[in-house]
């Protein structure tokens, strides 16, 4: 997976939470904080992402997104 985006950090996912719509994910970076993203259900059911998961996530100036290698 490459990306333009500079703004990558490792973490590993400890919850996720799909609404009708939307779907939370929570996840914590190696030295214990914690981020939480708000992605689209589908995008959530297309990753698969799941609790466990080691994802990536991209912060833009407007958003936080939630990538998983493949």
């Amino acid at each position: 997976m490459r990306l333009s985006a500079r703004n990558q950090l490792s973490a590993s996912v400890y919850e996720v939470i799909h609404g009708e719509v939307m779907s939370t994910v929570k996840v914590r970076l190696p030295d214990g904080q914690h981020l939480t993203a708000a992605i689209t259900k589908d995008a959530a059911v297309e990753l698969d992402v799941a609790a466990g998961d080691e994802v990536i996530v991209i912060v833009k100036s407007t958003e936080v997104m939630i990538a998983k290698p493949d």
